[in-house]
């Protein structure tokens, strides 16, 4: 049990350190929004090595810190609606079994921006951002790919958790 907590200790540190360390990547392509999902990577190996509850307090946890340390009020929101429903879109496609790390992370990744739309949207009252849909589908499907790929080569060196 003490094991269980100390690696969660860890796992959240690294979350909130790969938020930093993405707030700090000067991305601009011209596509608000899309960013890396660093964090994502280890919300990830906790869903597969912790488990779901664990996955669950922990993405909240790092949106909610990361969101008051590096960003705002609104930050948190978005971040909220995207992390909750892309980690629910992960754990339904996990129980399956069906579907590798690599997809689960795909659709994870666009899911996240799925739900940050929906908030967009709520927040705007309007539906109308949903043209922006295509540009968050692709960066989604790449991001999340990269996410798995490195997730999947981590997993392997930590056998031992």
């Amino acid at each position: 049990m003490k094991t269980r907590v100390a690696y969660f200790g860890v796992f959240t540190a690294l979350a909130l350190i790969f938020s930093y360390v993405e707030s700090l990547i000067p991305i601009q392509l011209g596509i608000p929004g899309v960013k890396l999902g660093l964090a994502n990577l280890i919300i990830v190996i906790t869903l597969y090595k912790m488990g779901i509850k664990e996955a669950y307090i922990l993405s909240i946890v790092r949106i909610v810190l990361a969101g008051f340390m590096f960003g705002n009020l609104f930050a948190i929101l978005y971040s909220l609606a995207g992390g909750i429903l892309s980690l629910t879109i992960m754990c339904i496609l996990k129980k399956t079994e069906q579907f590798s790390i690599y997809g689960i992370s795909m659709a994870g990744g666009v899911f996240h921006n799925i739900g940050q739309l929906i908030m967009a949207a709520i927040v705007l009252e309007s539906i109308s951002i949903g043209y922006y849909f295509p540009v968050l589908l692709i960066s989604g499907l790449v991001t999340g790919f990269v996410i798995g790929v490195v997730s999947n080569e981590m997993l392997k060196r930590l056998k031992k958790l």
